[in-house]
């Protein structure tokens, strides 16, 4: 789903997104020139393979996700660090935010049971 960021304004834009079991739910809102504010949830299992043993295991997930997009690069005077992801074809593409979020935790350290165990 791709959402033109020109037409996100103050009053905040629901969305929701699903990929096998997980969901992706939130909104975008206007933030300041240039800057959308997504909030949103990340809920469901994943699956993926124990680190230790490679047993396929289910990784539940529930994931509160804050960050802005950029219409364009981003570039601030302030020295206050935001987590900001720029779109350079004016558009906030959510099922690429969704597949960003979802393999950054897979790339995190999983251990199945039997291994946390041992």
């Amino acid at each position: 789903m791709k959402i033109l960021l020109r037409k996100v304004t103050n009053t905040p834009l629901d969305f929701e997104i699903k990929s096998g079991d997980m969901t992706f739910k939130g909104y975008l809102e206007y933030h300041s020139p240039k800057l959308i504010l997504l909030k949103a949830n990340l809920n469901g299992k994943l699956d993926k393979p124990c680190d230790i043993c490679a047993e396929d295991m289910k990784i539940s997930v529930d994931e509160d996700i804050e960050f802005f997009i950029s219409d364009g690069i981003y570039e601030s005077n302030d020295d206050i660090e935001l987590d900001v992801v720029e779109s350079f074809d004016g558009h906030a593409d959510l099922d690429e935010l969704l597949h960003s979020e979802i393999e950054l935790i897979k790339s995190d350290y999983h251990a199945c049971d039997n291994c946390q165990e041992d």
